[in-house]
């Protein structure tokens, strides 16, 4: 069965507000590849640290390549009858795009060549300094844009499902992935079969401080 691409998307706090992790997909529905596009586009303007864009999307959607997944997702059903899994992938080695990212700055008249420089300088030196560093800039990085592109597909009328239940050991060694990154999440993506189950969520006031506690 072939989608229709959606004309009109949802209201962001609409969007929000619906959004909710789904884990039973019609198996037979085949996503437009506009929507896809339009999907990674809109997480691929997620906000990333010194603008590095730390994140890679890995799309699944062979269906041997599905199956090959599945044992992997410990036989989550979701992967196979989803339209497409996404693996995020955060980037460990973002500082090697720093020269690219200012290079483009500069010749765009956005900064001068000394002020790239010395950014790049700064970057390097703090991917240098902490071993840790690079990895926890990768995670937090590659997991904003994995929200965004959550919130993407519900607006143009999808349904997605982040998964971290997945041997990470076997998905690095069966996709070929680079030691340059590392896999921070699975998303399942395409059209719910039955709704997804609502959630409780805490009141607002056991969330929120102000100012300190």
């Amino acid at each position: 069965m072939h989608g229709t691409s959606h004309q009109e998307d949802l209201g962001l706090f609409q969007t929000i507000e619906e959004r909710h992790s789904v884990r039973k997909y019609e198996a037979d529905y085949k996503m437009p590849e506009e929507d896809l596009t339009g999907i990674l586009e809109a997480a691929a303007l997620a906000p990333s640290s010194w603008n590095l864009q730390h994140w890679r999307f890995l799309v699944i959607e062979d269906a041997k390549k599905k199956e090959e997944l599945l044992p992997i997702a410990y036989n989550q059903k979701q992967v196979v009858e989803s339209c497409v899994t996404i693996a995020v992938l955060g980037d460990v080695e973002a500082n090697k795009e720093a020269e690219n990212v200012y290079g483009e700055a500069v010749e765009k008249g956005f900064m001068t060549e000394q002020i790239k420089d010395t950014l790049v300088s700064q970057i390097n030196r703090a991917y240098e300094k902490d071993p840790a560093y690079p990895r926890e800039l990768a995670l937090t990085n590659a997991s904003l844009a994995a929200m965004q592109l959550m919130l993407a597909a519900k607006a143009k009328g999808y349904d997605t499902c982040p998964m971290g239940g997945f041997n990470e050991e076997a998905f690095i060694k069966a996709f070929n992935i680079p030691d340059r990154f590392t896999p921070v999440m699975l998303i399942t993506l395409g059209k719910a079969a039955i709704p997804a189950h609502r959630s409780s969520r805490k009141p607002l006031e056991e969330l929120t401080i102000k100012n300190s506690f």
